[in-house]
């Protein structure tokens, strides 16, 4: 069952209850009775396998899908009541580089810029920010796909926006630049920023995530802050790496509620060479498939 979800607040920039959605000449619910709230400045990730539905409510909550059952309230209003002033305070960035190729990464800053009415933050400091200053003259074509998806994030600033969606921000960076992605994200709530994030990479939801949904089959089955859904639903294990008597290493692994009755535990001691042991924490992905019974590529 998923964990407590937070009654709503006025403070709440994204507010979903029952949530249903169903395509065309399909027989099968994509997304079904789905309830979460997102509150101003927080992060919320939402997190699942492929086809889990996390694709389908994003396009809803960003007023790209039509047809929903249920309530969906974004600053308000359902996002498809909302005119274009709605995208003058959303950004978006989706997992896949959408760019024009035969323009330079400053041009296509400066032109989507341009498609807003408010005033918008200067593109050279914003390719900057993001490692692309030396390339911004360089034609987008001739960008590996690391730097695509860098200037991708860039132009879901390029408007300021108090609600950002993010899917898979860090997906194809090495892991330099996908640290200044996560501190752009960062300080982007410390400025009061809110952010869906979109993403199968549990490591990165459970350093940004102020909360996570896990999504299966079109349905939240957990909902909780990370640090609540590890303690609450995973066991402390004890990794014990030893010599056999062969000679080679060896590892394995025991619950820590139960180690003082485990005999496998004492008969590691008592017939090998232990070399470490050691505590381990249990991960968010551990939690995801003591959950759902599943495993995210």
């Amino acid at each position: 069952m998923p964990g407590p979800e937070i009654a709503a607040k006025s403070s709440d920039v994204i507010r979903v209850r029952a949530l249903g959605f169903t395509y065309p000449k399909s027989s099968v619910s994509a997304v079904r009775g789905m309830n979460f709230s997102v509150g101003r400045g927080e992060i919320f990730g939402f997190l699942g396998p492929s086809g889990a539905g996390k694709s389908t409510t994003q396009r809803i909550l960003i007023g790209l899908l039509r047809g929903h059952t249920g309530e969906v309230v974004v600053f308000g209003e359902d996002p498809t009541a909302w005119g274009p002033d709605y995208y003058e305070r959303i950004g978006v960035s989706f997992e896949l580089p959408n760019h024009y190729q035969k323009l330079t990464g400053l041009e296509n800053l400066r032109f989507f810029g341009s498609l807003y009415a408010r005033p918008t933050l200067d593109p050279m400091h914003l390719l900057e920010a993001v490692g692309l200053a030396k390339d911004a003259h360089s034609r987008v074509g001739k960008y590996s796909k690391g730097m695509q998806m860098r200037l991708t994030f860039a132009r879901a600033l390029i408007n300021d926006p108090e609600l950002l969606f993010l899917d898979e921000p860090t997906s194809g960076l090495d892991p330099v630049n996908a640290r200044t992605v996560k501190d752009m994200i960062l300080d982007l709530k410390a400025r009061g920023r809110t952010v869906f994030l979109t993403t199968h990479d549990m490591k990165t939801a459970d350093e940004l995530c102020d909360r996570v949904a896990f999504v299966v089959d079109g349905e939240i089955v957990a909902l909780d802050r990370p640090s609540e859904l590890k303690i609450a639903r995973s066991r402390r294990m004890l990794r014990v790496e030893y010599r056999s008597r062969a000679g080679d290493l060896r590892g394995a692994e025991f619950p820590m509620d139960t180690l003082a009755d485990d005999p496998a535990f004492y008969a590691v001691l008592k017939e090998h060479r232990v070399e470490t042991i050691h505590s381990r924490e249990a991960s968010l992905d551990d939690v995801f498939v003591e959950v759902t019974g599943r495993r995210l590529a």
